[in-house]
């Protein structure tokens, strides 16, 4: 039996935070919120105008409300509106117009400080063009050393013929040749006790 009214009540409760709406204090008032369905006990709180309040039931003059921080109480639905009230719609709007403000004033700043790079450009270009006296003077001392280490490398490379370096070559080659055939004889013969078995 229990269980039969159990379920009638979750769905009831979970169709009320379905249809929940939004809804504001008017302009210039002070609403009290209140425990009895219709409101003829004393408020435990006051709303003021502007207080945002979610809708959890209506009755025929009350509406039973949620605040933002989450007290549940009975308010006359008389001074309920479903728009903002002109107080906070003009609070909104003066924080927009401040922070339009501010932007402009940072435009402004920034185009200032636009109008007077061409001059700054025009001092470290001239800037610029005496500090370049130096940098081409060493440029054209790192150029004639450059050319005097090829000039040398030049020399180099004619002082030793070619055929000597392949000669060179392939002495090492055959030397290598001759010294790994005799370390691999090496290694047999200590492996096999002295004789060879190849």
């Amino acid at each position: 039996m229990s269980r039969r009214l159990l379920w009638p009540v979750l769905l009831m409760s979970c169709a009320a935070g379905v249809s929940a709406e939004t809804a504001y204090v008017t302009d210039m008032l002070r609403l009290g919120l209140h425990r009895a369905e219709d409101t003829s006990d004393s408020a435990f709180r006051t709303l003021v105008s502007g207080a945002q309040l979610e809708i959890l039931e209506r009755r025929a003059n009350y509406a039973r409300v949620r605040t933002m921080d989450g007290e549940v109480g009975w308010v006359r639905s008389a001074y309920l509106v479903a728009d903002k009230p002109a107080q906070l719609r003009l609070g909104e709007i003066e924080a927009e117009i401040d922070r339009v403000r501010e932007e402009l004033s940072a435009a402004l700043t920034a185009g200032d400080a636009a109008e007077g790079a061409p001059g700054e450009l025009a001092d470290q270009m001239r800037f610029g063009s005496g500090a370049a006296e130096p940098i081409h003077e060493t440029l054209a001392r790192l150029q004639q050393e450059n050319a005097a280490y090829a000039s040398q490398l030049e020399i180099d490379r004619r002082s030793v013929p070619l055929s000597w370096a392949g000669a060179a070559l392939l002495v090492t080659l055959i030397g290598g040749f001759v010294a790994g055939m005799a370390w691999v004889d090496y290694l047999i013969r200590r492996r096999y006790g002295g004789f060879r078995v190849y």
